[in-house]
């Protein structure tokens, strides 16, 4: 799958689960619930336990069926180690260029974290294919449809704070997909190993969203 059909692909499916730090011995069991709920795009962040291992294992057992990415990436370092993994897309929670030039040069897509309308432009003028405004609730789904007037052209996707209640709200102001982080993994259904119920949780986002988009 080429850089361009990864980019169609998450727009396509819109709902990226984020994975973070959950117990190694579990995490297959967790994220195969996700994706069995019909969630095609994982970011599982650096900061977890064996996370290049976690997404080496995710990328051979599904192939090009799902996307899987490595986020938290802070530097351009963790970011190489992160596409040795054979990981499709690097997160940031912040803009740094020097890993924006650097996932481009190995062919994924490069998604960092911005705030301000001027962290956008810079990032995207930098080679960023999509942007990552963090933390999304503290702005609210009306910092979306705001930025849509001068910057039509740059998509943005929200992530932190991210809820069934209000992504129907940030994809109707313009978010082209929507980062779902503790809202999808209840630690209570993952201690519980109630794997059925959080296959259900990540269906509703995903009906959710073709409801939005449809």
């Amino acid at each position: 799958m080429y850089k361009w059909d990864k980019l169609k692909f998450i727009e396509q499916n819109g709902v990226v689960a984020v994975v973070r730090k959950i117990d190694p011995t579990v995490v297959m069991e967790v994220t195969e619930a996700i994706v069995e709920g019909g969630i095609k795009v994982l970011e599982v962040t650096v900061d977890s336990e064996d996370s290049f291992n976690t997404i080496r294992r995710l990328k051979k057992k599904y192939n090009t069926s799902i996307l899987v990415g490595a986020g938290t990436v802070l530097d351009k370092e963790t970011a190489k180690q992160a596409i040795e993994a054979n990981a499709d897309f690097i997160f940031s929670p912040i803009l740094d260029i020097d890993t924006i030039h650097l996932t481009n040069r190995y062919g994924r897509i490069s998604i960092p974290g911005v705030y301000t309308p001027t962290e956008i432009v810079q990032a995207y003028s930098a080679g960023a294919d999509i942007l990552k405004v963090f933390p999304a609730t503290k702005l609210g789904p009306g910092y979306f449809k705001d930025l849509r007037g001068p910057l039509p052209h740059i998509p943005l996707m929200p992530t932190g704070g991210v809820s069934l209640e209000n992504m129907t709200e940030f994809l109707n102001n313009g978010a082209v997909a929507v980062g779902i982080g503790s809202a999808l993994f209840d630690k209570n259904l993952i201690d519980n190993r109630d794997f059925d119920q959080i296959t259900e949780i990540a269906r509703q986002y995903v009906e959710k969203f073709n409801e939005v988009k449809a």
